[in-house]
């Protein structure tokens, strides 16, 4: 090959070599790549260019290369250092006021179940179960009050021990994005349950045994449990208050800051599993010294690692603490009807269309469809008081069913289940109604002439897709799942379509035909997500036993919740389920209201797309503007 032609074949490969040397970063990937090319071409130059200036050239880029590639292997762990040393010490300043008042809650609602169990010596049986306490109970009649601690099988102790620490820290930080709730009861559980237990022990007269032989490894466990807290309420109130930002943005930062503070504990629960596996196991045998020494020793780490030196980073890097990377987000208010979009580009504009008009869909349904629910549910849970004294095996599906009338025990169940019918085809309409008028402010007048003129048809429309999905057993579902295609399209042809109400019916089966590949894909993925999202409310594995207060084998935030409820109405009635059955109620309303406008707007957007097939009215449009406008004047949207 001629020297010319073999620069010219290589000339932008060689370019980018020089700007990855010239910047000193990239990709290592890339970086290994190039470097393995470089090489191979000074090879080929060494051997036909030996005298020419092309190889020293590359000579000098595959010794900028071979540089760059040792730079980056050596930086990595400086990296990994800088984490620890300056960006988790920063996030964990900028949350200090949400750590603190973390540890504020936890401590106030420790004192309170070390009073709560002063003036009523059995509380700790309603917090830890009778079996626990009667061990408890026999082992400091032993003489050994922390025996429950010496498992035989260490190694075993310490997975399980290090395992469900992260967990319960993962669910305290996690459950923070539904509004911290889920993060202040499992603060609450914790602390009450520790100042019930140590103050058990004060009144058998073994505090300080059990202190010192607890605290080895609580020192780390407990402020890892208080640090989690803080972290989830970073995450809920970047929800809750979104400040400059929009609630989305915030989310993310709140998110981020929150997951790095997280990853800074993960190490100290560990810890805390290695010493209550190891050490605690052994307690006896140590020195009253060492205990102290081990428990000290432990919260000077935590006091140093999140408060002491995060101050001293914040001061040192003080351009650091308010920097924010704000992710950007492009908004699209108005969503083009007459466009034909992929069924990616229907489940993106799917959740951008929720965004932007959930607010609308929210408000009509708080004036005309919560009202109807409220008095249903009120009057299921008067008819069926008796399932609400008690849990039920899956208690979510037991709730349901009651406020729903799948039991159908009564004529009452039957008039309740054609009301959600009513409500679900109420809901559709709100969702159409956006369609149409995709202005951002809602008018009431207009609205109401829109339910006036379509609840009926839509109703109608829907009936055979409500009757397949509400009466069928669920060992139909599969079955279900092929036949409710056939019907989706029905209710929004009417409401969306124009024409005679018998064109719009027919329509809407042909269309519900045509389109039925990409209605079933969409049940499929949006059932799916449904599915994910309803875990920390309504978990599958959330099975109770039946008893009254026995916790689930898999507690879900909702049980947290209940119980919650169900704990504080025990002093307050004798049937203190009915409560924390209601409060079931309320949030598995919510979930629905909040859940199934997704299906419904995906509805909208599989109709437009078989609607402009059908009849090109977009594509006539742009005909009609073509060469209308010069080139300069035209934005993105004209080329849709």
């Amino acid at each position: 090959m001629k020297e010319t032609s073999f620069i010219e074949q290589n000339k932008e490969k060689w370019k980018r070599f020089q700007e990855l040397a010239a910047r000193k970063e990239g990709n290592p990937e890339e970086i290994a790549d190039l470097y393995s090319d470089i090489t191979d071409d000074l090879s080929y130059a060494q051997t036909f260019y030996n005298r020419r200036t092309v190889r020293v050239y590359l000579n000098q880029i595959a010794q900028g290369i071979h540089n760059l590639v040792h730079k980056e292997r050596s930086e990595s762990f400086k990296k990994f250092l800088t984490v620890w040393r300056v960006s988790l010490p920063i996030e964990i300043y900028r949350s200090r006021k949400h750590l603190l008042f973390a540890l504020c809650i936890f401590v106030f609602w420790a004192i309170l179940g070390a009073i709560t169990t002063h003036f009523n010596p059995d509380f700790p049986r309603v917090i830890m179960g009778d079996g626990y306490v009667d061990m408890t109970i026999e082992n400091i009649a032993k003489g050994n009050p922390l025996q429950v601690y010496e498992d035989d099988n260490q190694l075993s102790m310490f997975l399980d021990i290090s395992l469900n620490n992260i967990k319960v820290a993962f669910y305290s930080f996690i459950f923070g994005v539904f509004f911290t709730i889920g993060t202040h009861i499992i603060i609450f559980k914790n602390g009450v349950m520790l100042g019930a237990f140590q103050y058990f022990f004060h009144l058998k007269g073994v505090l300080l045994t059990s202190f010192l032989g607890i605290w080895i490894h609580g020192a780390f466990e407990i402020s890892a449990l208080v640090i989690a807290g803080g972290a989830g309420i970073t995450l809920g109130n970047g929800w809750l208050f979104p400040g400059s930002y929009t609630r989305l943005q915030s989310l993310q930062l709140s998110a981020r800051r929150g997951l790095k503070i997280m990853m800074s504990m993960v190490p100290f629960l560990f810890v805390a599993g290695f010493l209550e596996s190891y050490v605690t196991h052994n307690y006896q045998l140590l020195p009253e010294w060492s205990k102290w020494t081990l428990i000290l020793l432990s919260f000077s780490i935590i006091i140093f690692y999140y408060v002491i030196y995060p101050m001293y980073v914040a001061r040192k890097y003080p351009e650091l603490v308010h920097e924010k990377h704000v992710p950007e987000y492009q908004y699209q208010d108005r969503f083009n009807l007459s466009k034909l979009r992929t069924f990616g580009q229907m489940f993106a504009d799917t959740f951008a269309f929720y965004r932007v008009h959930m607010g609308k869909i929210l408000k009509i349904n708080a004036v005309f469809s919560l009202p109807i629910v409220a008095v249903m549910i009120a009057l299921q849970d008067i008819s069926h008081y008796d399932d609400l004294t008690h849990q039920h095996w899956f208690d979510w599906s037991a709730q349901l069913s009651i406020m729903m009338g799948f039991g159908f025990e009564n004529g009452q169940d039957w008039l309740v289940l054609l009301g959600w019918t009513v409500v679900f085809s109420i809901l559709a309409i709100s969702v159409f109604y956006c369609f149409k008028n995709q202005e951002r402010k809602l008018a009431w007048k207009e609205f109401i002439r829109f339910l006036g003129s379509k609840l009926i048809g839509v109703w109608l429309c829907n009936i055979l897709l409500y009757a397949m999905i509400m009466l069928l057993p669920w060992y139909w579902m599969f079955l279900v799942l092929f036949l409710v295609p056939l019907f989706w399209l029905n209710g929004t042809t009417f409401a969306l379509g124009d024409g005679s109400i018998g064109d719009r019916i027919g329509r809407g089966f042909s269309y519900s035909a045509r389109a039925y590949g990409n209605i079933l894909l969409s049940i499929i993925v949006l059932s799916l997500i449904t599915f994910l999202f309803s875990q920390p409310i309504a978990f599958v594995g959330s099975i109770h036993d039946g008893r009254f207060v026995e916790e689930p084998f898999f507690p879900d935030l909702l049980d947290l919740l209940a119980g919650f409820v169900r704990d504080i109405s025990r002093n307050l009635m004798a049937d203190f389920m009915v409560p924390a059955s209601i409060t079931r109620q309320v949030v598995y309303c919510l979930f629905l209201f909040l859940m199934l406008p997704f299906f419904m707007i995906m509805m909208g957007f599989i109709y437009s797309d078989i609607n402009e097939k059908n009849s090109a009215k977009g594509l006539k449009a742009e005909f009609s503007n073509f060469g209308k406008r010069k080139r300069h004047q035209e934005t993105a949207a004209d080329f849709d």
